[in-house]
């Protein structure tokens, strides 16, 4: 597999349960969320601050937090300025297609040669249907959506280590694992071993559900015929004619899908996170930033500002920062009130004038690793060959899953998420530089999809460790270090108040950051609408 990456054995499953030991339900909560894994959305759409806002506040960062605080600050009546780092707004919402320039931390330039209207979303990809504070914006804003297909029973499930490295299709090995428990317990219940757990009457009515559940015969095997068939799918497909004879598929028995250890991704598809309908802005994940801008007006933002200092006193905020196009020349902007959406990654690295209990927070929170891989391809093999449209396939290689796009079907040309690495992984392939990473994920998505090498055209690669704006993906919290600063993180300091996901119990996600936004704003209003800070 080569020396860059650890060994395939140790998947992201089993990494997760040894995340759990080590440090906490916390910390395993921010595995999982990351992986889309947990994570409820508690908005409702808040009603107007109360009480007419006077005064100015300064926002740093155009995220979606700084974009939320800009937009429902200005409505209460601020004037608000927004500083952001980057030439444009939206921070970890970002879209890249053909034409963009990209550099990293380390100086490597990517120029992105999509073809026109394909695009690679670098950071968030998907909306679960109940992150209704995303969702809100976008329909207060008109931003049109459209289904994000997570689950794809058509897609593949992949081990180099097991049937011969060859992939397996996810309704083939979710069908033999139902089959084979559904067997097991028809079994155990024939042979009264339920019979403390179950009543006579619900005994019969248990042995017909598991037969349905598990595609079993009607002597409760789970043997090939036409009731596995239509569930793992068939061998020949049914057809029309004197030769639409299908032909039933073989099941694989349920000591080679536990041999196989796929059975530990099986369970992604049944998860909150994964569970339909999940959405996507059309044309890219961007149009929600560029919506907010176009709300709250373009000239409310300066770009380029790289903040350098943030000093306050009871009259004020001073924030001191210089244009990434002259650097060394320090400018000055002050305001009243400060919203600052830096994430902490960058913010611990940037003198600040707070309490010693927020400075201790700030510098408490280390950033998540994650590496993405966008690669453009001739045709849409995926569609044409495989008949995989939307969805993921995951593999127990380096590059932890292949994203299929849920748009443009039908089309002649696409892009793929040929990689998606977390944790070890993902510092590996931080290692590299994005040509090598484009070359490793067509190496490994290669054993999925042997069509890789022939059709493939360009690609663009994203670390974000080497994201200099965030200098890694989200904030990384432990229990412990919740407990002992999570309070002060969030609490209004002075005149100076955080937010961004990281300063929410849903970190990576864009309603994370909305959710900190709105209960950040809030509290400046009521200290603001009271008299000045404390």
């Amino acid at each position: 597999m080569g020396s860059e990456f650890p060994p395939a054995s140790l998947s992201r499953r089993d990494l997760l349960r040894m995340i759990g030991v080590a440090g906490g339900s916390a910390l395993m909560y921010q595995a999982m969320t990351n992986l889309g894994f947990a994570a409820e959305s508690t908005y409702r759409r808040p009603p107007p601050l109360q009480g007419s806002g006077k005064g100015s506040v300064l926002i740093l960062g155009a995220g979606l937090a700084g974009l939320v605080a800009a937009y429902e600050l200005g409505k209460a009546g601020y004037k608000v300025q927004v500083l952001e780092y980057n030439a444009r707004a939206g921070g970890r919402n970002w879209t890249l297609r053909g034409g963009d320039t990209y550099t990293e931390l380390g100086g490597h330039t990517q120029t992105c040669q999509f073809d026109k209207g394909l695009y690679f979303n670098p950071g968030p990809w998907r909306i679960p249907y109940h992150h209704t504070g995303v969702l809100d914006y976008c329909h207060q804003f008109g931003v049109p959506l459209e289904p994000f297909v997570q689950v794809n029973h058509n897609a593949y499930m992949h081990n180099p280590e097991a049937f011969g490295g060859k992939p397996q299709r996810l309704r083939e090995l979710q069908a033999d694992w139902h089959g084979g428990i559904a067997e097991l317990l028809a079994k155990a219940s024939g042979k009264g071993a339920l019979d403390d757990l179950v009543s006579k009457e619900d005994r019969e009515i248990l042995l017909e559900s598991l037969r349905q559940f598990g595609g079993l015969d009607s002597q409760f095997r789970y043997v090939a015929g036409r009731d596995s068939s239509e569930h793992r799918g068939y061998a020949k497909e049914p057809g029309g004619g004197p030769d639409g004879k299908p032909t039933f598929s073989n099941p694989v028995g349920i000591s080679d899908v536990l041999k196989s250890g796929l059975w530990k991704q099986l369970g992604m598809s049944a998860l909150y996170e994964y569970q339909t309908t999940l959405l996507q802005p059309i044309g890219g994940m961007d149009a929600i930033g560029k919506a907010f801008v176009r709300e709250i007006g373009p000239q409310i933002i300066r770009y380029n500002s790289k903040v350098t200092g943030i000093a306050q006193s009871d009259g004020g905020v001073t924030v001191t920062y210089e244009d990434t196009g002259k650097p060394g020349t320090a400018l000055q902007a002050k305001a009243d009130w400060c919203v600052c959406t830096i994430p902490l990654s960058i913010l611990s690295q940037i003198p600040i004038q707070v309490s010693a209990e927020k400075a201790a927070a700030i510098s408490a929170v280390p950033y998540m690793s994650s590496a993405k891989v966008g690669l453009q391809f001739k045709r849409r093999f995926w569609e044409e060959d495989d008949r995989i449209y939307g969805g993921v396939s995951t593999s127990d290689t380096p590059i932890g899953m292949i994203g299929y796009p849920s748009h443009g079907v039908g089309t002649k040309k696409g892009v793929l998420l040929g990689a998606y690495a977390f944790f070890t992984e993902a510092y590996e392939f931080t290692s590299l530089d994005p040509a090598t990473r484009i070359a490793k994920a067509l190496e490994y998505g290669s054993q999925i999809h042997p069509q890789y090498k022939k059709e493939y055209e360009n690609g663009m690669a994203v670390a974000w460790h080497r994201v200099p704006s965030t200098l890694g993906c989200f904030g990384w919290w432990t229990d412990q270090a919740r407990e002992q600063h999570y309070a002060n993180l969030c609490s209004l300091d002075g005149r100076i108040v955080l937010a961004g996901e990281h300063a929410s119990y849903l970190p990576a996600w864009q309603e994370g950051a909305i959710l900190s936004s709105l209960a950040a704003i809030d509290q400046l209003h009521r200290k603001a609408v009271a008299g000045g800070a404390a």
